[in-house]
Order: structure tokens, then sequence, then C-alpha cells
């Protein structure tokens, strides 16, 4: 199937954090992203998801997904950045590697208002895009109580 990111895109985050803050949205978590970022936090996973996660009820089923601050801010973003980079979900390491993002060119470039990093920088191959939308499409957020134990 021919897409319009053949070639590549142009991409390379520049750490300005609007794709952490300022809206309501989701960072939804997967049974490996709880792992590393109650790993990296150093809290039990239990604790880590009463402290950081809420569920969300979805068409789909639950999802448990990171809180916000009352500002919409993640609740690991700081002035100096992502709190917990090193460990960051899935969700926040494929972007802007999204499905949501590549059903067509006018929709990427349509980001550059949101995203500095977009058509910008690196090239990026179609290889490694697919790669970001292979393991979204392929991770399991589902959220039946299978992710709090300890």
């Amino acid at each position: 199937m021919k897409h319009f990111y053949d070639g590549g895109l142009h991409f390379e985050c520049t750490q300005c954090s609007k794709c952490c803050r300022f809206e309501p949205g989701y960072v939804f978590l997967s049974a490996n992203d709880i792992d590393g970022l109650s790993k990296g936090t150093g809290i039990k996973r239990t604790a880590f998801i009463n402290q950081y996660c809420r569920i969300v009820v979805t068409g789909s089923g639950q999802r448990i997904s990171l809180k916000e601050k009352d500002d919409y801010d993640c609740i690991f973003w700081n002035k100096g950045g992502c709190t917990v980079y090193p460990y960051r979900p899935l969700q926040c390491r494929a972007y802007p590697f999204w499905d949501s993002n590549l059903p067509a060119e006018k929709v990427w470039n349509s980001l550059e208002d949101q995203c500095p990093g977009i058509n910008r920088g690196r090239l990026n191959s179609k290889e490694l895009i697919e790669y970001w939308l292979n393991r979204e499409k392929n991770t399991d957020y589902s959220f039946e109580g299978k992710n709090n134990g300890n």
C-alpha cells in the first residue's frame, strides 16, 4: 500500500513539551509501561497505579492512563521537562507517528502548529514510522484488573 510517507518524514523532537502540557488528554499505559515507570520511580506497581494513574472507560473497555495536573500538564512534567523520560510510555516514545497523525499529508502538515519538530530535523524512514505504528497497534492497553499486581 502506498503512503504519503513512503519517502520518510522529517521530524525531530525539540523538547518544547507542547505534547505534554496545556490540553487535556490521555496517556494510555500498557503493562510494560507500568512496569517501566514503576521501576523508574522506585514505587511498587500497585502504589504507582494508585498515585499516578486513573481508569478511563473507552469504547473498547477500560484503559489505564496517567493522571494530569489541574492545568492539564502531564503528572510527570516539571519546568525541566519530563521527569521520567528514560521510562516514558510507548505512546510518548511513538509520538508523532500515530495512526491519527498519518492518514494523509494534510493531517501531518497541520501538526506543525502544535509541534515545532514536524517537517524539521532528521528524516525518519518509512520503516521507522511503520515500526512505531505497529508497536502502537499491537500493544495491549486494556485494563481489566490485570495491571494491578505487585
